[in-house]
């Protein structure tokens, strides 16, 4: 484990600083911020692409949901963890800058907590989602599972699948291609890719349970401790929250620009 946490430590941030490093030589008209935005969000696609390649690897092998065990679980839980922590730092880096083009880095006292109470206002959700699986979700998947629901673990990992598709939107109005059939194929990809990857990835494990042991998919809830309920329901809750705001803001920017020729606003 610590070998692949080392490896981890070492590997994100150095995308993150080489993507910088990159990004502001290729775009050199664009600012701090805009550099720093779109770095974080490539660094996550990585990190999501690799996640959702092990998880297809776990979840393909593991034929009992409940004893069958793989390395890549533990392994890249381990590599994972320092991209929490990085994303974290990452998105205030983000927010920092994006209130220094605006002119209120100076209000809110530069680097200070201010600016840091100001950030966790924004971004409390992805802050406190990050947290949960940093300080909750690690412990239990290295510590407390007795070895256990690896194939669980990697129906967990294959969430992030619609990560890349969420970034991919934010870098396309970056590069000015929000008006493009591009930019609205992705919109559709973020909303199927994200209610099948987060939200009916549930029902599958439950499912996936169900078939092994021979129970009805209504039945298999009372089959489980309640803590794999309580915990499950806690995951799912911040993902519906999601997914309601994407359908929100999509339903509300389609009936905005109809009519019109162009609109900068974005659903992601």
């Amino acid at each position: 484990m610590l070998p692949a946490l080392l490896c981890g430590a070492v590997v994100f941030p150095g995308l993150f600083q080489g993507f910088r490093r990159l990004l502001r030589s290729t775009f050199t008209h664009w600012s701090d911020a805009d550099v720093v935005c779109v770095s974080e969000r490539l660094v996550s696609s990585v990190h999501a692409c690799l996640a959702t390649a092990a998880g297809v690897a776990v979840v393909t092998a593991c034929k009992d949901v409940m004893t069958d065990s793989h390395w890549l679980v533990n392994g890249f839980a381990s590599f994972g963890a320092p991209y929490m922590a990085h994303d974290i730092y990452a998105m205030y880096l983000s927010h920092y800058y994006t209130q220094k083009v605006k002119g209120h880095s100076a209000a809110l006292g530069g680097h200070s907590l201010r600016m840091a109470r100001a950030f966790f206002a924004k971004d409390r959700m992805l802050v406190i989602h990050h947290l949960v699986l940093l300080l909750f979700f690690l412990p239990v998947t290295l510590f407390f599972r007795r070895g256990l629901g690896d194939f669980f673990i990697g129906c967990f990992f294959i969430a992030e699948f619609s990560t890349p598709f969420v970034s991919m939107g934010k870098i396309l109005i970056q590069l000015g291609l929000d008006d493009t059939r591009l930019h609205r194929v992705n919109g559709v990809v973020v909303l199927l890719s994200f209610f099948v990857c987060r939200i009916l990835v549930f029902p599958f494990m439950y499912w996936s349970y169900g078939r092994q042991f021979g129970i009805p998919l209504h039945r298999v809830p009372f089959h489980l401790p309640p803590h794999c309920n309580v915990g499950n329901l806690a995951v799912l809750a911040p993902q519906v929250y999601w997914l309601l705001l994407l359908l929100k803001k999509a339903y509300r920017l389609y009936r905005r620009g109809r009519g019109r020729p162009k609109t900068s606003q974005t659903f992601y």
